[in-house]
């Protein structure tokens, strides 16, 4: 197989791994909130909303350690055991205790960290400035195939249950578990890609410098690891701060309050609506499947497919931005205000239009189509812009995300509807203009680069 041949290979199994981890995890968000609404046991005082934001507030702190560890353990064991984590999380709602439930948050925090910087990571070095826009689309689209499975699978399984048993979550997460373990064996299947040619003299200091970082490893090996780890640490901290990431920063932290809504928030709100039915719940399945089709259809038009390379990342972005500016004003209109906070029983508060299930379900699709857009594009253009420092900008990136994902799912306990979608339409508004202002410094680079290569 060719060198070009394996980096795809290698694309694939990790879209693949990765789907089959996010069939379980995401699955398991998204009916989460409910599943604990419907428990029998009355010792059990876990909240979905407040588990995610522990989820995601751990997996922010802990991306400042996430490229030390990729580092001296490798992107693959890295996936392997974080995924691990996640499968633990999936595993306790068999069984849910309290305090089980929380621990297991801050170890899938911990987990999540891990597994997205090596995930960056990999996706990097597999990939080329002509090859990296492809190769998030297809990650993304196998990614989001997840959304498809897991949710299909819940429609099947509580159709026509007005209330979840013991039975019924059981068997739901002890598959979802075994799926979640399947994903990450295959992580083990990836190889390592061949080195690129480079110019002879840039492989005479190249060799000087593995020379000379090899006797130092193998004079102190200890010591070796530990300065490439201190090292990564502090890559991560010094690309915080430069002028792309600082304009990226925006729009990423909009794709955390974005994850927030579609992954935990929307399917509840659904679930909630009386006037959808007695089958409301079985309809988060079929809502997440809708958001999963948006999701794969972004990936494959913009990153797989690469279509818009010759007009650059803008176009796709301000797609996404109109796509979930319209899903937003349509929610509102459509969905009960209280319906984030409802009781299990429902809510009977009347939307400002009756409500419509149709429209519901196109609001699902438009979010998924539009968070690809947006995420597709930042994968793309932080390889493109970070390529040689992949572990730390990617680490940064995730530090961002699941900063102000943590952020929305705290808020998503108290918070009306309206208020979550204004918070949405300002930070996607201000988001997409800094992207905008960091993709032409990226263009800036690129030219001179390619001036300078002549």
């Amino acid at each position: 197989m060719s060198p070009e041949g394996k980096r795809l290979l290698n694309i694939i199994i990790l879209g693949f791994g990765f789907m089959f981890m996010f069939t379980a995890f995401q699955t398991c968000g998204n009916i989460e909130q409910t599943v604990i609404k419907n428990f029998n046991s009355t010792e059990f005082h876990g909240s979905g909303y407040t588990s995610m934001a522990i989820i995601y507030g751990v997996f922010s702190a802990s991306n400042l350690i996430a490229p030390s560890v990729v580092t001296v353990i490798g992107p693959q064991l890295s996936m392997f055991f974080s995924g691990l984590l996640y499968s633990g999380y999936i595993a306790m709602f068999i069984y849910p205790y309290t305090w089980s439930f929380y621990t297991a948050s801050v170890f899938v925090g911990i987990g999540a960290a891990v597994l997205w910087t090596a995930q960056g990571n990999v996706l990097a070095i597999n990939s080329t400035d002509n090859t990296i826009g492809r190769n998030s689309g297809i990650f993304w689209a196998l990614l989001q195939f997840s959304l498809f499975f897991g949710n299909l699978y819940i429609y099947c399984a509580w159709h026509g249950h007005d209330h979840i048993t013991d039975k019924d979550r059981q068997t739901v997460f002890i598959s979802l578990t075994v799926i979640s373990l399947v994903g990450c064996f295959l992580f083990f299947l990836i190889r390592k890609p061949d080195p690129e040619p480079v110019p002879s003299e840039a492989s005479e200091s190249l060799l000087q410098a593995e020379s000379t970082e090899s006797c130092s490893t193998a004079s102190s090996p200890h010591s070796g690891l530990c300065t490439q780890a201190l090292d990564a640490f502090v890559k991560a901290c010094k690309m915080f701060v430069t002028k792309e990431m600082m304009l990226l920063s925006i729009s990423i932290g909009y794709t955390g309050l974005e994850l927030t809504f579609y992954s935990g928030v929307y399917g509840t709100c659904i679930g909630a609506m009386t006037q959808f039915g007695k089958d409301a719940k079985s309809l988060i399945g079929i809502s997440g499947i809708c958001i999963g089709i948006g999701e794969i259809l972004g990936g494959g038009v913009f990153g797989m497919l690469n279509k818009c390379n010759r007009f650059g990342r803008n176009p796709v972005v301000l797609l996404g931005l109109i796509t979930h500016f319209v899903a937003f004003y349509l929610i509102f209109l459509n969905i009960a205000s209280d319906a984030p906070i409802a009781p299990e029983a429902g809510t009977d508060l009347q939307a400002y239009i009756t409500p419509n299930l149709g429209v519901a379900l196109l609001c699902s699709f438009l979010l998924g189509l539009g968070d690809s857009c947006f995420n597709t594009q930042l994968l793309s253009i932080i390889g493109f812009i970070f390529r040689d420092n992949s572990a730390p900008a990617f680490a940064v990136f995730k530090f961002i995300q699941s900063i102000m994902a943590a952020l929305a799912f705290f808020y998503s306990n108290y918070l009306l509807l309206h208020w979550q979608l204004l918070i949405l339409v300002v930070m996607g508004f201000l988001g997409s203009m800094t992207f905008f202002m960091a993709e032409v410094l990226a263009e800036s680079t690129r030219r001179e680069s390619d001036y300078d290569s002549i």
